[in-house]
């Protein structure tokens, strides 16, 4: 027997009381998962009756793994029972000194729900559409980028470390006179300019040339990620052994012949398969900048009471991809925030900021489609699914396997309903 509790428009309080049956059913599911592995006098090992294993060794034993089969059970039911779109996980209150075998007891689970959203106006806002030309400029921009790509570093015979250049050295670091962790290299590669460094490291060495020797001074900034150098003056020791200067090819047929692209040979051949790709790029990039207008408008106007917890989860949720996204290129979270230039508390403000737009965009979405109407037919759902299969080289049933028809049709749903946003502006 459930009771709900409505704490304010977006948490519940479930109270449940648990029957001496319910958690006598408990008892019997926490002693099947140990039964094998009991050995009591007198039985064979795994034959020992529940009431011989209580008397030797205590009901109470059982409790723990009772209580969380009887809680899980009842807690589901609770949430069928009265149509709770629950979105986070809940909170269990649970006095284990009142637990007594034979008598009911009761425990409280605290749990986030989805709110409900009050649409504002959601049609009829004025969007100004931006450029979509692209210029000769952007097109030698483009054509730059690649023969910086094919660029080779060269031995810089002659002159000084300037910026741009890349130096080979050796260093090492001193704090108050001694050597510390992590503070030496040797042939080391440090392109100047890219701040990659200590701030003030490279700097020093514009002027210095192959050969040199010096000592530059340094302070660690005080967020440094390695909290024992933070806010640290230091001293390095620094051996240039070569300077290298970038040699970017010329354009001209030969260096377009190189690139190894199909059908481009020449350079007009390139600059009319820049402009095409760059055409296509403004095009999805505006029309992501249309989508995304249309749905801030739209949640602006909603009202709607967000949990903290449901906040969480979603926040928990983009930190774990980060860490997936991370591993696949070798490195740990920690790796990634120095790499991005990003501390942990800047991190997690990111991610709370961002867990809580794209929850508001979601809700909104969901909302208006609701209000409109929206609906995904079986054909559309069926023509998803084919685009997922596609999309992963997999056959139907391979897909339908591992995606419900219900968040199929809901991405339906989703996109259909961005349309309408769309579709609904006053694009100027």
């Amino acid at each position: 027997m459930a009771k709900v509790e409505y704490l304010d428009d977006s948490r519940v309080k479930i109270t449940v009381e648990v029957s001496p049956e319910q958690f006598e059913e408990g008892l019997d599911h926490a002693y099947e998962k140990i039964k094998d592995d009991v050995e009591i006098e007198g039985f064979r090992k795994g034959q020992a009756p529940r009431a011989v294993y209580e008397q030797k060794k205590g009901v109470e034993t059982l409790y723990e793994d009772a209580l969380n089969h009887v809680i899980q059970q009842t807690y589901t039911e609770a949430v069928t029972d009265e149509n709770l779109a629950v979105v986070s996980q809940p909170q269990i209150d649970l006095d284990v000194h009142n637990i007594e075998k034979g008598k009911p007891f009761t425990y409280t689970a605290t749990v986030a729900i989805k709110p409900e959203v009050t649409l504002g106006q959601y049609k009829g806002f004025e969007y100004e559409k931006p450029e979509d030309t692209v210029s000769e400029e952007d097109i030698q921009k483009e054509i730059d980028k690649l023969r910086e790509q094919q660029a080779e570093l060269v031995v810089k015979e002659e002159g000084t470390i300037e910026e741009g250049d890349t130096v080979v050295l050796d260093f090492e670091g001193f704090i108050d006179g001694e050597p510390f962790e992590g503070g030496n290299a040797e042939n080391q590669e440090i392109e100047i300019g890219a701040q990659r460094f200590i701030p003030g490291f490279e700097e020093q060495l514009v002027g210095m040339k192959a050969g040199d020797e010096g000592e530059i001074e340094v302070s660690f900034p005080e967020d440094y990620q390695v909290e024992k150098l933070a806010g640290q003056d230091a001293t390095f020791k620094v051996k240039i052994h070569e300077v290298k200067v970038k040699e970017t090819p010329e354009l001209d047929d030969e260096f377009v012949k190189d690139l190894d692209k199909e059908n481009i040979e020449t350079v007009e051949d390139l600059k009319e398969d820049t402009r095409k790709n760059l055409e296509e790029q403004k095009q999805k990039t505006n029309e992501n900048k249309i989508i995304d207008f249309a749905v801030e408008k739209a949640s602006e106007e909603a009202d709607m009471t967000i949990a903290d917890e449901m906040i969480e989860e979603e926040k928990n949720r983009m930190k774990d991809n980060t860490k997936r996204q991370a591993q696949q290129y070798g490195i740990d979270l920690d790796t990634y925030l120095q790499l991005t230039g990003m501390d942990k508390e800047e991190f997690e403000e990111n991610l709370r900021r961002d867990a809580k737009r794209s929850i508001r965009y979601n809700l909104t979405i969901d909302a208006i489609a609701k209000a409109e109407g929206i609906e995904a037919s079986d054909e559309e759902v069926e023509e998803k699914l084919k685009e997922l299969v596609e999309q992963h080289d997999m056959d139907v049933e391979q897909v339908r396997s591992q995606v419900q028809d219900s968040a199929v049709r809901q991405e339906v749903i989703f996109k259909k309903t961005i349309d309408f946003l769309v579709d609904n502006l006053e694009i100027k």
